[in-house]
């Protein structure tokens, strides 16, 4: 069942966050469906992996014929690998970064994606919704170089893609965070890797602050919800050292570990045993 984020008498922003099994094989993964009258938009929709329960599940709130948007902040599988099953199975359009325009039909067949996709320009717009409209903001690097994110100005939510992701459970992930202390420990490792520098995070930050925000919703984890928690939140990526900034050369040298291919595991080379 989804979660609901927001709902009034128009408008509607509901969460799917248990679609992927947890077993191990694949990344926990938030997928939503925003509402406005009797025009929808699906970001994020996922790989194969979630489709059948995500079309299912929006069935239950939206005619999929009335899809207008499937939203991709990127073009990474857990995001939009679905693509060819949506583009068979709706009218919607496709809307993304012109970074990622004459990638993504890959992930469709021939001709499914022709004429079909709105390629949003490094400055981002506004998206009409509706009688509303969605902010298109820029946050490449964060951590694609095509990247976007997403605030809707009814609910105040912003989604946020892989910025504000926590590696936990799709349980926990259905509970907001509102004391951002003891939840760091499930995002900094991620964040760490996969955000590109702290220069591009200040850029983002200055962006952000501008806008009221109630809740930040990220693809990967639990929102974070209420103005201490996200304050918090861009007090901590204020300073974090990340991507480009924790590395030298030490991480650009060649390896001699033997990658074994049954187990799967990497282990040290043997070295000679002198006499």
């Amino acid at each position: 069942m989804p979660i609901e984020l927001y709902r009034d008498k128009h408008h509607a922003c509901l969460m799917f966050c248990d679609l992927i099994e947890e077993d191990g094989q694949a990344v926990q993964a938030n997928q939503f469906l925003i509402v406005d009258g009797d025009t929808g938009a699906i970001i994020d929709p996922g790989g194969n992996l979630a489709f059948n329960e995500l079309f299912m599940g929006m069935v239950r709130h939206f005619a999929p014929a009335k899809l207008s948007y499937v939203i991709a902040s990127h073009a990474d599988p857990d995001i939009i690998a679905s693509l060819d099953r949506w583009m068979s199975s709706t009218k919607a359009s496709l809307v993304i970064s012109r970074v990622w325009e004459r990638f993504v039909p890959h992930f469709a067949k021939v001709g499914k994606t022709d004429e079909r996709i709105i390629g949003v320009p490094d400055a981002g717009g506004r998206l009409p919704l509706g009688r509303n409209e969605l902010l298109l903001l820029p946050a490449h690097f964060l951590h694609s170089e095509g990247n976007f994110h997403f605030y809707d100005p009814v609910s105040r939510i912003l989604f946020t893609g892989d910025l504000g992701a926590s590696m936990v459970t799709g349980a926990q992930a259905s509970v907001p965070v509102t004391d951002l202390g003891p939840h760091i420990a499930h995002m900094e490792g991620f964040h760490r890797r996969y955000m590109v520098s702290n220069k591009i995070l200040r850029l983002w930050l200055h962006m952000a602050r501008q806008l009221d925000i109630a809740m930040i919703v990220p693809q990967h984890g639990a929102p974070i919800q209420g103005r201490p928690a996200i304050e918090a939140f861009f007090d901590w990526l204020e300073t974090l050292a990340c991507g480009i900034d924790l590395f030298d050369q030490r991480a650009y040298q060649q390896s001699n570990a033997v990658i074994d291919p049954i187990s799967r595991l990497t282990r040290a080379p043997l070295r000679a045993v002198n006499g």
